[in-house]
């Protein structure tokens, strides 16, 4: 269980700001661009958090 806390929490870490450096890159944000970036944000992050456990850091 504590395992997927902290995978949640670094996930939620990673998607937060990648969802933000997204809005505000695109500049005038409209409701699906919110849904675009945080779609593009969670896969971001979920590579984020893939890589650095390949990579070996636990």
């Amino acid at each position: 269980m504590a395992g997927r806390l902290t995978t949640s929490a670094e996930l939620i870490g990673w998607w937060a700001p990648l969802t933000l450096l997204w809005m505000v890159l695109i500049g005038p944000v409209d409701t699906l661009e919110w849904a675009v970036g945080a779609g593009a944000g969670l896969v971001a992050a979920t590579a984020a958090v893939g890589a650095r456990r390949a990579a070996g850091g636990r």
